[in-house]
C-alpha cells in the first residue's frame, strides 16, 4: 500500500484525550509544528508558520500517551498522514491533517526523559502468576579456544 509516512517534529498543543472503546483504547492530541528559519538580515531565528495535526495512537501507544504526555511537551511523531477536506454548498469548509502514530517520543535535543518499560500482564489462566523468572540468560560471549599447532622439531643440518 502506499501510504504517505511522516515524521512530525513539535510540541503539544493540547491535553490528550484518553478513550476506551469497543474497539480498544485510543488517544488524540494536537501538535504544532513550526518551521524556524535564521533570519541573516537581523542575525536571529524566526519563528515562520505554524502547522497543526490531529495525532491519534490507537492500543497500547493510545495507553502510554495518556500517561506520558502533557501539553507543551517536545515530542517527536512517526506515522500515516492523512488529510482530511470538507465541502460544503460547493465551498471548501475546513481540511484537516491527521497523523495516525505508529510512535511518540519526547524530543530529547530539547530535554530529557525517563523512560519506564511497560509490564505486560498475565494471561487469564485461572492459575498463579508464575514467580520464578527462570534462569539468568548467559550474555558472555564464550571464548573461543584456539586449535593448538603441533610441536614443530627443527632440522639441524
Amino acid at each position: 500500500m502506499n501510504e504517505t509516512m511522516i515524521c512530525a517534529v513539535g510540541n503539544v498543543a493540547t491535553q490528550p484525550v484518553f478513550r476506551e472503546l469497543a474497539s480498544g483504547a485510543s488517544a488524540r492530541f494536537r501538535l504544532a509544528v513550526t518551521a524556524r528559519y535564521l533570519d541573516r538580515e537581523k542575525n536571529t531565528w524566526t519563528d515562520g508558520h505554524t502547522s497543526f495535526f490531529t495525532v491519534w495512537a490507537n492500543r497500547q501507544l493510545a495507553a502510554h500517551v495518556a500517561a506520558s504526555v502533557n501539553v507543551g511537551d517536545p515530542v517527536i511523531v512517526q506515522g500515516r498522514l492523512k488529510v482530511r477536506s470538507e465541502t460544503r454548498e460547493g465551498q471548501p469548509s475546513w481540511t484537516s491533517a491527521d497523523v495516525d502514530a505508529v510512535a511518540i517520543g519526547h524530543d530529547l535535543a530539547r530535554g530529557t526523559s525517563a523512560f519506564k518499560r511497560a509490564t505486560r500482564p498475565e494471561p487469564a489462566t485461572g492459575q498463579p502468576p508464575r514467580t520464578d523468572a527462570g534462569p539468568e540468560p548467559e550474555w558472555e560471549t564464550p571464548r573461543r579456544e584456539e586449535p593448538q599447532q603441533p610441536a614443530v622439531a627443527a632440522a639441524v643440518t
